[in-house]
């Protein structure tokens, strides 16, 4: 840290989430936009974030040995210029109306965010006492989650037109078709291309500007300062339960976020409504996001210990998702008459918001040299993101977009396990047999 200035690390790093936001949840209104402008089905339309978060998978261990050998600033500023670089590509994209080079932006533009993921991650656990990480990590939260709630909306704004309705309606029941129904999807995917090129303008730009800013470059192999002093006899990360067991904690974590925000959309428009109309509940779901990380704050460690918080939240959040599934009933609430469920998965925000927070300092403490190769591994079950959605959009296709939330109850299972029993496993069983 900064010690004349601590605040200056913090503030970028609070940037930095606003930007991971920003450019990761407007995914939530591009899958809809994109299953109409490029005529996919629910589980083409899903690809997107398959797209975008596989680089997580992917490019987590190459991001790891980058920042080892540039260290944190240079790596901030190369993950930023992927960003701008994966942006631009929707240009082309938009103007030919190919979905593929779509999905190669979008997987270039999720490397950036792998090699930001890993850095920023272990950093704003490290920055302070490991005991109120949960609260550092909740403050991030709230500039990501508040950039994803304008970001559907700004994206509606500037891209959809109060006639889309009608022509969404339109291109549904056919009435157009030839060469009339393609010159309309040209120009409604051609819309993304100039807020696109200018976001392309702006990472690049704030990349650039990263060079300027007083940001300790806390290279990832020197990470813990009693290194030298880690005795553990530990071989690799693999001989660290509680860390292999947090990746899967992470994995199921995310899948069950993105799922919640992603495809709400897709839900309220089962409803009746439409895509002007339903572009208000991803912001939604992320308002009580944010309501969650504000509970963090306010919370943690001083009321609730993070263990403690973890625990309750996976399970409110598996309570919610039943409620999704198994109660009915039609509702009108903000002017929109909806089935009651929709708000079950628009409330599962808040628990959402509060597992990410407790999962991270738990699975990655005392790892001393390992730290950086086990952020690595964190980063890389974010592709559980990628994974589920489209599970999701089978079950959406062959059944309902209502069935397919039974995705969510081996998720929270599973992070109930890890919050009452998994992150106490120091070794496994039969590591001397």
């Amino acid at each position: 840290m900064n010690k004349k200035n601590p605040w200056v690390p913090m503030v970028t790093l609070g940037g930095l989430f606003f930007i991971f936001g920003l450019v990761s949840w407007v995914n939530a209104i591009l899958i809809p936009y994109f299953k109409v402008a490029c005529e996919l089905t629910h589980t083409q339309s899903y690809f997107v974030a398959l797209a975008f978060y596989i680089a997580y998978l992917v490019m987590s261990i190459p991001a790891s040995r980058l920042l080892n050998r540039v260290g944190y600033k240079k790596g901030i500023m190369t993950g930023l210029w992927f960003m701008a670089a994966g942006t631009l590509l929707f240009v082309p994209a938009a103007w030919l109306r190919t979905y593929g080079i779509f999905l190669s932006g979008l997987f270039v533009t999720g490397t950036g965010l792998a090699i930001l993921q890993t850095a920023a991650n272990p950093y704003v656990t490290m920055i302070g006492p490991i005991e109120s990480a949960a609260q550092r990590i909740s403050m991030m939260g709230l500039c990501n989650k508040i950039a994803g709630i304008l970001a559907p909306l700004l994206f509606a704004a500037v891209i959809l037109k109060s006639s889309d309705s009608e022509l969404f309606e339109m291109i549904r029941l056919e009435v157009v078709t030839g060469e009339e129904k393609n010159r309309l999807l040209d120009e409604l995917i051609r819309r993304v291309m100039v807020p696109y090129a200018l976001l392309s303008v702006f990472l690049f730009l704030f990349g650039y500007s990263i060079r300027f800013i007083a940001l300790p470059d806390f290279p990832p192999g020197q990470q813990a300062e009693d290194e030298k002093d880690n005795q553990t006899g530990r071989a690799s990360i693999l001989d660290y339960p509680y860390l292999i067991l947090g990746a899967g904690a992470i994995f199921f974590h995310v899948a069950a976020q993105v799922i919640s925000i992603d495809t709400v959309i897709s839900y309220a428009e089962s409803m009746g409504l439409d895509l002007n109309e339903a572009k208000l509940f991803p912001s939604i779901t992320l308002s009580c996001a944010l309501g969650g990380y504000l509970l963090g704050i306010l919370l943690i460690p001083k009321v609730v210990s993070q263990k403690r918080m973890l625990q309750i939240s996976t399970i409110t959040g598996l309570l919610l998702s039943c409620g999704v599934l198994l109660i009915p009933g039609s509702i009108r609430f903000m002017g929109l008459q909806t089935d009651c469920s929709i708000w079950f998965l628009c409330a599962m925000g808040v628990p959402n918001a509060l597992i990410y927070a407790g999962i991270w300092p738990l699975a990655i403490r005392d790892l001393g040299k390992w730290t950086s190769r086990g952020s690595s591994l964190m980063v890389m079950a974010l592709c559980g993101n990628a994974f589920m959605p489209v599970i999701y959009g089978l079950l959406a296709d062959r059944f309902s977009v209502r069935t397919g939330y039974l995705v969510l109850i081996p998720c929270f299972l599973y992070l109930i396990f890890y919050s009452f029993y998994g992150y106490k496993i120091e070794h496994w069983k039969n590591k001397n047999s």
